[in-house]
């Protein structure tokens, strides 16, 4: 039985599936506005290296954004086609989350542009501050205000360094902190923006 990753909600693609707490199998790279095009064709092919079969999934944690609103749509409709299809739950996901830092806290940033950030800080299981929206300089101001926070996310649009994260590696981190979502066909996106 496995577990299977979703995430396209920035500009990468993310699949990968996880069994008792290991990820056993991911892909992941740039994909941008290509997810749809890819997602299933490497769900696909991912299942086949691993020899899982439909009947093989047992859950989807797939981040629900905020993020590209396309890409936050793409990943949460093949999840919850996948779920109709395989007759299993759906534990959705904060976009942010999945970018923390496991060793310390976390200020986890994705480019909302318009010189805006969505931005969630995290600290092991807990939330710090929900995910929200702020202009780059608020964002800016709030990193310099907690020095010892790790920076994370591709912040390159800030001037700041990449942290590589490998995202279906920390969507298993928080799995144990997941609920499965009450009505698998009825789970939102979160945009944020209005």
């Amino acid at each position: 039985m496995a577990t299977l990753l979703l995430d396209s909600s920035n500009t990468s693609l993310n699949v990968g599936f996880e069994n008792n707490g290991l990820l056993v199998g991911f892909t992941s790279y740039e994909a941008w506005q290509e997810q749809s095009e890819h997602m299933i064709p490497e769900i696909d092919a991912l299942m086949k290296k691993l020899s899982l079969s439909r009947s093989d999934i047992k859950g989807i944690v797939v981040s629900i954004g905020p993020g590209s609103y396309t890409g936050v749509r793409i990943a949460l409709t093949i999840a919850k086609i996948t779920a109709l299809a395989c007759s299993c739950p759906i534990y959705p996901i904060s976009s942010l989350r999945v970018l923390k830092d496991d060793d310390k806290p976390s200020i986890c940033l994705i480019n909302a542009r318009s010189n805006r950030s969505y931005i969630g800080v995290y600290q092991d299981k807990e939330i710090l501050v929900n995910d929200t929206i702020m202009t780059n300089d608020e964002v800016k101001e709030y990193i310099a205000s907690h020095p010892t926070y790790s920076i994370c996310g591709d912040v390159r649009y800030l001037g700041y360094e990449k942290k590589d994260t490998n995202i279906c590696k920390q969507m298993i981190s928080v799995m144990d902190a997941l609920t499965k979502a009450p009505n698998d066909l009825s789970v939102k996106p979160v945009y944020l923006k209005d």
